[in-house]
């Protein structure tokens, strides 16, 4: 039986409207998303406004200017090879080339400053850059990077350069990594969407807040109580 029915009711109301508004959240009336993959891309694109660390980079990039560096890398396979060693001979790095394994030797500044330029290119969603260079998919040239990168780190700390090692770390992960998550996210900062990002966090708020009223009043209405 249903003690109060008209906050039962009351309850039963806030659940349909809920559920109606559930509804129109899930259809493709935001620019052909649906409202979650909509805030899912804004909130990504307004990350990536705020992940643009190349420029940076490239300056601390340059104070190792003119240090030769010889590594050895182990790549996964013969193939993976002779694509990465294209990317180190674009820095001006000689390659020698042995099977799944790699030889390099060049001015430390120059590779990460081609890295960065690659980066820069797949940040701003210009992959084609990377295609008409290498001759290869473009994401595939920016992982080749990350996984060369990954292998300098290990042939520079096990010849005790650790500078140099925390340096290709930084590159990977501050430009190569983050240029190859976001690519082709448009990026977008929070100032031109402010009011988006408000409406968005209040709704969340009210939403939750209007499903948890709703059971409590449907529950009390039906007689049900909290007690110790």
């Amino acid at each position: 039986m249903i003690e109060r029915k008209n906050e039962f009711y009351l309850g039963l109301g806030l659940m349909i409207g809920f559920v109606v508004v559930l509804v129109f959240f899930f259809m493709p009336i935001f620019g052909g998303k649906n409202g979650l993959d909509y805030l899912d891309n804004l909130y990504n694109s307004i990350s990536k406004g705020s992940a643009y660390y190349i420029p940076g980079m490239k300056k601390d990039v340059e104070k190792f200017a003119n240090n030769t560096v010889t590594v050895n890398l182990q790549m996964t396979g013969e193939e993976q090879a002779s694509q990465t060693a294209l990317l180190f001979k674009a820095g001006g790095a000689t390659v020698q080339t042995k099977g799944q394994n790699l030889t390099v030797t060049g001015d430390l500044a120059k590779i990460l400053g081609n890295a960065l330029v690659d980066a820069d290119a797949m940040y701003w969603n210009k992959g084609q850059d990377l295609t008409s260079r290498y001759g290869y998919r473009e994401r595939k040239a920016l992982y080749n990077w990350w996984k060369g990168m990954e292998e300098m780190q290990k042939s520079l700390n096990k010849d005790k350069l650790f500078k140099e090692a925390k340096l290709v770390s930084l590159v990977q992960k501050k430009a190569v990594e983050t240029a190859y998550n976001y690519y082709t996210i448009e990026p977008q900062k929070i100032g031109e969407r402010w009011g988006t990002v408000v409406f968005s966090l209040l709704f969340y708020v009210v939403y939750t807040l209007w499903y948890g009223f709703s059971i409590l009043f449907m529950f009390e209405g039906w007689g049900l109580r909290l007690g110790h």
